[in-house]
């Protein structure tokens, strides 16, 4: 098993249910509410670390009680705290969540704080990390300069690097070059591509488009219709597997978490994105994000099962 990174946002997810989202200007009285741990890397990092992998959350904390909701979870799910930042001027991310009750849909507001403030000296701290890994996973939770220099690093020491384009925003070309694979769903390789990725054709033309700005390999997830893959040669959807959902929030961190946690074992990025689908699977039918990931054990029952 190779050692894998995560390094990205975590937020306290303040998450509420309602009968609908509202509307403009609407007031919904809700009917549950819950505050844990979130933000897309930190998911992505309970979801790798959780499949089993040998791996190492990178993060920047407020010096608050919200920073305790992070490392309270660390310490009971065993996680290794040492590479976890802290700001002395920002206060640790939020995310306002809403979650319709009778679909699942959420409507969420992240506000980054401390992860949009991490320093690129405290990035150079990490590059005997980055150099004894094997992959490293981003996200667009924290400011831009911090993920481009670790690129920077992981590329001069021969670590993979995968980029998980959410939440959209637009960055440069260059930062697409040499990248190992992008996750983006459907809408956010339609803003990066201009391609409206609503069937396989489709998502073969955004592929060739992110392969022309230097990814090697290309990974779209499509919801409820599955993943799309594409390493230049092969190119198909593996269907997702249907569930009953009861929350869609962190579906796709679940997703990226688990699918790095399968290339660390070794898996081709097939058989990885059919691991990740099971992992979205279990997390869509749990309230939450990080409390909705599912353990090793669970994803291989559930995998045992729809292959018997």
């Amino acid at each position: 098993m190779s050692k894998v990174v995560v390094f990205g946002s975590f937020v306290v997810d303040l998450m509420a249910r309602s009968p609908h989202l509202p509307s403009r200007s609407e007031t919904v009285k809700g009917s549950y509410f819950q505050m844990g741990a979130g933000g897309k890397g930190f998911n992505q990092g309970v979801a790798c670390h959780k499949a089993g992998a040998d791996m190492a959350m990178v993060t920047k904390l407020g010096n608050d009680s919200f920073a305790d909701v992070c490392l309270n979870v660390m310490q009971d799910l065993n996680m290794n705290k040492e590479y976890i930042l802290t700001s002395e001027k920002k206060p640790t991310g939020i995310a306002l969540i809403m979650v319709d009750e009778n679909t699942g849909d959420n409507q969420i507001t992240v506000v980054p704080s401390a992860c949009s403030d991490i320093k690129i000296e405290e990035v150079n701290s990490l590059e005997n990390l980055i150099k004894e890994a094997d992959y490293v996973l981003l996200q667009y939770e924290v400011n831009q300069d911090a993920n481009e220099r670790i690129k920077e690093l992981a590329l001069k020491n021969n670590t993979k690097v995968i980029v998980n384009t959410a939440p959209y925003v637009e960055v440069g070309d260059d930062f697409y070059k040499n990248l190992y694979m992008v996750t983006p769903n459907e809408v956010e390789a339609e803003a990066v591509t201009g391609i409206k990725v609503d069937n396989l054709e489709n998502a073969k033309k955004a592929a060739a488009i992110f392969r022309e700005k230097g990814v090697e390999n290309v990974l779209i997830t499509l919801g409820s219709n599955g993943v799309f893959v594409s390493d230049g040669n092969k190119e198909e959807i593996i269907d997702s597997f249907k569930v009953k959902t009861v929350d869609t929030t962190g579906a796709g961190d679940a997703f990226n978490g688990g699918f790095l946690a399968a290339l660390s074992e070794g898996k081709d990025i097939w058989q990885a994105a059919v691991f990740a689908n099971a992992v979205a699977a279990l997390s869509v039918q749990k309230l939450g994000t990080t409390p909705a990931m599912p353990s090793r054990e669970e994803v291989d029952k559930f995998l045992s099962e729809r292959n018997n």
